[in-house]
């Protein structure tokens, strides 16, 4: 019997997530929790073989910071990552944590039972891509790394000065950035840009 965890703070993401392994056989629910800082304590007391993790859970607790320290204290617990966040970096943060696979409840067409049983079978599971949501209707593929990066900065609440002492970038070269991505979006104020690219959940600085 392979025994779940489930680190979830959506009632109707629990219960789905339920509803897929009552229909898989040889699967036994440990029980639901809604704040990833309470998967460790649940790791140490009872045996668990596998965690559906959600990346942002009660209390502003990540998913991702939990799983890498189980992976770390645990590193034989399967871990599978969930979000309906389009957070361009959840990816390679799960891949950075050790995580086996990732899913997304909301975008692709990979169920969550496919997911589990490929990741079980010893498999990594992840998306090529970050959905590609749009920032002022440009596609966020259409923006570089370096753009992103920092954009994602800014919306740290960080000056340009400071994001350029951060990223060891001369001041000019963020000033390049922030520039091309205005240009691109037709917008004329970063704020702007770190508003939209927050409320479309492409970037959530807390995570």
């Amino acid at each position: 019997m392979i025994n779940v965890l489930i680190v979830d703070d959506s009632r109707i993401a629990r219960k789905m997530m339920e509803y897929e392994l009552e229909s898989m056989s040889g699967y036994n629910i440990l029980t639901f929790i809604e704040d990833a800082q309470n998967a460790m304590p649940i790791c140490m007391k009872c045996q668990v073989d596998l965690i559906l993790m959600d990346v942002c859970t009660a209390g502003d607790s990540s998913g991702l910071v939990a799983a890498d320290e189980i992976k770390k204290r645990f590193p034989q617990i399967k871990i599978i990552i969930t979000t309906s966040m389009p957070e361009y970096t959840f990816i390679e943060k799960a891949k950075q944590a050790g995580c086996e696979s990732f899913w997304y409840k909301d975008y692709g067409n990979v169920s969550l039972k496919d997911v589990i049983e490929k990741t079980m079978a010893g498999e990594n599971v992840y998306p090529d891509k970050t959905p590609d949501v749009d920032i002022y209707g440009v596609p966020i593929s259409k923006f570089t790394p370096a753009q992103l990066r920092v954009l994602r900065e800014l919306a740290m609440g960080l000056s340009q000065e400071e994001v350029a002492k951060k990223l060891c970038l001369s001041r000019s070269v963020i000033k390049g950035h922030i520039s091309h991505m205005c240009d691109k979006t037709n917008t004329s104020k970063t704020l702007q840009l770190v508003t939209e690219a927050i409320e479309k959940r492409v970037i959530l600085p807390k995570y």
